[in-house]
């Protein structure tokens, strides 16, 4: 046998250019394993709140499972619930700010032209939704039949404090509307909203004894949004015609914006902590949780349904039709603010995560997020609507009533 012979350093007999891939192999595995690890890094920096989020969630269903079994009384629920409470008062505080000085913006850095456009495709958009999902739901409530066995349902066994309020008129309802969107008080707007209340008086006539029922108004505890938001739209579209004279006053509600979007990037990281927190002690609340779902299961199954075919087929299909783009990868973006909205039950208080979020994640338009989510926070209410087309359904199958034609529709 014949030694290998070595020139200038290499094994005769071996081919170069395989003594180099056999060097540089270890520099190329060490070189992919770092930059694995730099995209895990970066993926968990830019996801790690919707990571803590999600985990929250899942944390507080098992937290408030377990803390169930203890027993708690009011006073410890309440306690219990603090860190919960705490989040949605974070959450509520920053919605005033958030809103005027967004919408006026948003109103302030589009032309009147644009402005009516994007207004009148966005009322045009709220109420084409909210239809199709009150009829989605008077659909499905038809065929499913929710209400049927469901007569085993007790207020007083599942721990509901039954309350008798008095049927608002119709006409009382869009009056109301109306007077909200012109708040006599613009302060009290910040925390009060109109309403019309009914008292009965009995007069003893020639007729006999006849009731009367009077309407008068009062004020109800709750921010008037609908009025703010029209003030807030108006003001901007006025400083917009001010022209030089209004850029300054401009440039100041964009640097309050500016900065209520700082606050609210802090405020979420402490939504993870708040969220467990709330999901645990709603869990915690429920007094009959077999009862519930022997008695209710059947219309939460419907409900839960409805928003699926809604919220996951209807409207990403909707999404796809205008933009040709994947609606689910603009979903994925907005996981966070789902999350909040599942714990705090509040389109009001989801909305400072949502516009974060649509921006940051999904590149939305700062002029056409600030001024649209706003009012579709207030106005656009698919998700209700589904719920309460559902309960009205589900209430007269379980009555006994057979609904029909004409009845749907004023359902609708």
């Amino acid at each position: 046998m014949e030694k290998p012979n070595e020139t200038n350093g290499h094994v005769a007999g071996y081919p170069e250019d395989t003594v180099c891939h056999v060097e540089d192999d270890v520099p190329k595995v060490s070189k992919a394993k770092s930059g694995c690890c730099q995209s895990f890094a970066q993926f968990l920096k830019r996801n790690i709140i919707v990571i803590l989020t999600v985990s929250g969630v899942v944390v507080g269903v098992g937290l408030g499972s377990a803390i169930r079994k203890m027993k708690l009384t009011k006073a410890q629920m309440t306690y219990f619930a603090f860190p919960g409470e705490m989040l949605l008062r974070m959450l509520k505080m920053i919605i005033l700010p958030l809103v005027v000085c967004s919408l006026i913006s948003g109103a302030a850095s589009l032309d009147t032209r644009s402005l009516g456009k994007l207004g009148g495709i966005a009322i045009a958009y709220f109420l084409v939704t909210t239809l199709l999902a009150s009829g989605l739901a008077l659909a499905l409530g038809s065929i499913i039949q929710p209400g049927d066995g469901a007569s085993a349902l007790n207020s007083n066994a599942l721990g509901i404090q039954a309350t008798v309020t008095t049927n608002k008129e119709t006409v009382d309802s869009f009056l109301d509307l109306a007077r909200n969107l012109m708040p006599s008080n613009l302060v009290a707007a910040a925390f009060r909203s109109y309403a019309t209340e009914y008292t009965t008086i009995i007069k003893n006539t020639t007729k006999g004894i006849v009731t009367e029922k009077i309407s008068f108004g009062t004020d109800i505890e709750g921010m008037n949004i609908l009025g703010l938001v029209l003030f807030a739209i108006v003001l901007g579209v006025a400083l917009k015609k001010l022209g030089p004279e209004g850029e300054e006053l401009i440039r100041f509600f964009n640097a309050f914006n500016e900065a209520t979007m700082v606050l609210v990037s802090w405020i979420m990281w402490y939504v993870p902590i708040g969220i467990m927190f709330l999901v645990g002690s709603k869990i915690v609340e429920m007094e009959n949780v077999v009862l519930l779902v022997t008695s209710l299961g059947k219309y939460i199954l419907t409900s839960i349904l409805g928003h699926i075919i809604h919220g996951g087929l209807v409207l990403p299909l909707i999404y796809f039709v205008f933009t040709r783009k994947n609606p689910y990868i603009f979903l994925a973006g907005l996981i966070t603010p789902f999350a909040t909205a599942f714990a705090t039950c509040s389109s009001s208080a989801t909305l400072p995560t949502m516009i974060k979020y649509i921006e940051e994640n999904n590149g939305v338009d700062k002029r056409i997020s600030r001024f649209i989510l706003p009012i579709g926070a207030t106005v656009n209410m698919d998700g209700a609507a589904i719920f309460q087309c559902m309960a009205a359904v589900f209430i007269a199958q379980m009555n006994g009533v057979s609904l029909n034609a004409g009845q749907m529709f004023t359902i609708l």
